[in-house]
Formats: C-alpha cells, sequence, structure tokens
C-alpha cells in the first residue's frame, strides 16, 4: 500500500496542486469540528446565533424555514452533535485522502446547508467552499498523495 501511495506521483502526479488543496480543506475541516464542538456540544448551546438570523432572511424556502423552527431548533444538541461528526468525516477524508468523491458530496451538502443559513458576508465564501467540492468530487482528488490510489488501481468504480 505504501508503494502505490508513492507510485500515484507518477501516473497522477499532475494532481498534485488539487492534493494540497484537499489536505488543507481537510485540515480546515478538523479544526471546525473542534471549533464547533466546543461552543455547540461541550458548551450546550441550545439555538445557535447564525440560526435566529437565518430566520429572519426572506429568500429562505418555505420548508426549509419549517424544518427549522418546528424541528431542527427544538432537538438542537443531537444536530449539533451529527453536524460536527460530518465535518470530522470530511476532514479526515480529505486528509488521508480515502473516498474523497462521496465525502465531496458530503460536503457539498454541507456547504449548501451552510449557505442557506449564511449572512451575505458569508455568502461568497461558501460558494467558493461548493466550488472547491464540485472539483474535488469531479477529478477525484484522493488518487494523488491519498488512499485512493491504492483502491482505484485495484477495484475500477466511481467511488475512487
Amino acid at each position: 500500500m505504501l508503494q502505490a501511495y508513492f507510485e500515484s506521483l507518477k501516473y497522477v502526479g499532475h494532481l498534485l496542486p488539487i492534493s494540497f488543496l484537499r489536505i488543507f480543506l481537510g485540515y480546515f475541516y478538523i479544526q471546525q469540528a473542534v471549533k464547533d464542538w466546543k461552543i455547540h456540544v461541550i458548551g450546550n448551546s441550545m439555538v445557535s446565533d447564525l440560526l435566529v438570523e437565518a430566520l429572519n432572511k426572506t429568500q429562505m424556502p418555505f420548508w426549509y424555514r419549517f424544518f427549522l423552527t418546528e424541528h431542527l431548533m427544538s432537538h438542537w444538541p443531537f444536530y449539533a452533535f451529527v453536524l460536527v461528526g460530518i465535518q470530522v468525516i470530511i476532514g479526515f477524508s480529505y486528509l488521508i485522502g480515502y473516498v474523497v468523491r462521496p465525502a465531496s458530496i458530503l460536503g457539498l451538502l454541507l456547504c449548501l446547508n451552510y449557505l442557506a443559513v449564511a449572512s451575505s458576508s458569508q455568502e461568497f465564501f461558501f460558494k467558493l467552499m461548493i466550488a472547491c467540492h464540485v472539483l474535488l468530487a469531479w477529478v477525484g482528488a484522493g488518487r494523488c498523495l491519498g488512499l485512493d490510489y491504492y483502491f482505484y488501481k485495484r477495484y475500477r468504480g466511481i467511488w475512487w
């Protein structure tokens, strides 16, 4: 497996800059998960200020506003734990380069969620993150400097 890791530079070395982007995003998601863990899960904050601000937005779809008010706010500790777990999964997947395509789809959905509740000053950041997730899913960024190349050589499929 270690040989395949270094062999990936020989055959898909053109993906090296995208691999650095993937590793940076993995570190970013792990850092965000630790920060959110301290604030929402350990701190037991019942309703985030972000949710209260998001409910005041007029362009939010009705079904999403209903979901936020009726279900998410009443079960906030559970959903905070789930969001932190998703961030950890995406972060570790990006760091080691294993199943990057499904993780990038998960990251895309997470960023779409954040885009729906984000303030106008954060919209550009989340749109940029969506573009990065689409890029990582499209090129299969885990094949260079990641474990996906090992599995890609043996089991061809869309996940690698």
